[in-house]
C-alpha cells in the first residue's frame, strides 16, 4: 500500500513529530510527550491533524431518503446545520463504519467516515445510490481537517474569527456546523466549522481545502500557544477518547460485531418508514436481546491495581474466560488503569468484579458505567 501524507506533514516534521501508519496514512503519533499532550487537552487545548478522515458529499433531490436507506440512523430528521452520529452496516448487521453526517442544506449532506474506511464507505454509498437521484462526491483527497480540542478551544478560535461573527461560534451547539470566516497568516476564508469531537472535551473541527491547511495550522499555534495550545498526536487522541468511553473502529467496532452489543442501539432507527440495509438482521438481533440478554456486551473496566490491560487480553471470572479487552491503558487523568471490553452479559453489570489476564497473572478490575471521564460544564 502506498503511504499517504496530509497537507500538514511538513509542519509535523518541523515540530519533531514521531510518525505512525494509521489507515495507510503517515500520521503524528506524538510530538514530545503524549502525556503532556493529553493533559493539555484536558486543561487548555490540543491541536490535531485529522486530515486522514474521509469527506464525502451527498447531494441531490433524494439525499435525505438515500441516507435513510444507506445508514442505520434517520438522517432525514436532521435539521439543516445539525449533525448526526450514525452507522453504515452490512445486510447481516455488521458495522462497516461509524461516521458523522452534517446536513448542510435540504439536499446536501457531508458524510465523514474514518480514515481507513473512507474508500470502502465511498464505494458502498455509490453502490447503494443506484436507485436514488443523488450525486456522491468523494473529496477526501482534496480536503484537510484540523481540530482544536479543550476547555480553551472556543477562546482560541475566536481570536481568528471577525468580531461580527463571534456569535456564530459561541452559539454553535454540540453536533452542529456553520460557515465562518477564519483569518491569519494570509488566510481569509470562509470555512466549515463543526462542534463535535472525540476527546470528551469541548472543541471544534475545521474543514478546508488542502492548500489552506498549513496557514491555518500555523495561525492557530501562533494565537493559541500563549493559552496553552500544543500540537497533539494520535497517542493522546486515543487515551482521551478512551477516557471518554468512545469506541474506535477496529477495536470496539467491526464487521463481526453489531450495534447492540457495542451499546449503540439508540443509533439504529428501526422505526424509520423506509427500509435500510441491515434492518431485518438488526431487528432480529434486537428481538433476541443481543448485548442485553445474550452474547457479549461492551463495558467499561476500572483497574483496582496499577497494571493495565491491553487489547486482546482475556477477561476472567473465577479463572474462566468471560470476555476480551478491546482497548486499555493507564488513564492519565484519573490515575488508574481503564479498559473497554466485551464480556458475557451475565457479568456486565456495574460493580461486577472481574480480572484481566496479564500474561498469566490475574489483575483485579471492576465493571463501571461509561464514560470513565466526563468534563465539568
Amino acid at each position: 500500500m502506498t503511504e499517504k501524507y496530509t497537507a500538514l506533514y511538513d509542519q509535523h516534521k518541523l515540530a519533531g513529530a514521531s510518525f505512525t501508519n494509521f489507515g495507510g496514512w503517515q500520521m503524528p503519533l506524538k510530538y514530545s510527550s503524549e502525556l503532556a499532550e493529553h493533559h493539555a487537552v484536558r486543561k487548555a487545548a490540543g491541536l490535531f491533524d485529522l486530515s486522514h478522515m474521509g469527506e464525502i458529499w451527498v447531494t441531490g433531490p433524494d439525499s435525505a431518503a438515500f441516507l435513510d436507506y444507506a445508514l442505520a440512523g434517520k438522517l432525514s430528521a436532521v435539521a439543516v446545520g445539525k449533525a448526526k452520529y450514525s452507522l453504515i452496516c452490512q445486510e447481516d448487521g455488521g458495522i462497516i463504519d461509524d461516521l458523522i453526517s452534517y446536513r448542510r442544506g435540504e439536499e446536501k449532506y457531508l458524510v465523514v467516515p474514518n480514515a481507513g474506511n473512507a474508500p470502502v464507505v465511498a464505494s458502498e454509498l455509490l453502490e447503494r445510490a443506484a436507485n436514488f437521484d443523488v450525486t456522491i462526491d468523494d473529496v477526501s483527497a482534496q480536503t484537510s481537517l484540523i481540530a482544536v480540542q479543550g476547555p480553551k478551544a472556543e477562546e482560541i478560535l475566536l481570536t481568528l474569527v471577525p468580531a461580527e461573527q463571534h456569535s456564530l461560534v459561541t452559539d454553535l451547539k454540540y453536533y452542529a456546523a456553520v460557515e465562518v470566516e477564519i483569518q491569519g497568516n494570509g488566510l481569509a476564508e470562509e470555512l466549515l466549522l463543526a462542534r463535535t469531537g472525540y476527546t470528551g472535551e469541548d472543541g471544534f473541527e475545521i474543514y478546508m481545502p488542502n492548500e489552506d491547511a498549513p496557514a491555518l495550522w500555523e495561525a492557530l499555534l501562533e494565537t493559541g500557544t500563549g493559552q496553552g495550545l500544543i500540537p497533539a498526536g494520535l497517542a493522546s487522541r486515543d487515551s482521551l477518547r478512551l477516557e471518554a468511553g468512545m469506541p474506535l473502529y477496529g477495536n470496539e467496532l467491526s464487521r463481526e460485531g453489531n450495534p447492540y452489543a457495542a451499546g449503540l442501539g439508540p443509533v439504529v432507527s428501526l422505526a424509520k418508514e423506509s427500509d435500510f440495509i441491515g434492518k431485518t438482521a438488526l431487528a432480529e438481533l434486537k428481538a433476541a436481546g443481543a448485548g442485553s440478554t445474550t452474547g457479549r456486551k461492551l463495558v467499561g473496566l476500572n483497574g483496582l491495581g496499577r497494571r493495565a490491560g491491553r487489547s486482546h487480553y482475556s477477561v476472567l471470572k473465577d479463572g474462566n474466560v468471560v470476555g476480551e479487552v478491546t482497548s486499555g491503558q493507564p488513564s492519565p487523568t484519573l490515575g488508574y488503569p481503564i479498559a473497554l471490553a466485551y464480556v458475557d452479559v451475565e457479568h456486565a453489570e456495574p460493580g461486577t468484579a472481574l480480572d484481566i489476564d496479564l500474561r498469566g497473572k490475574p489483575e483485579p478490575f471492576e465493571v463501571v458505567a461509561l464514560p470513565f471521564y466526563k468534563r465539568s460544564k
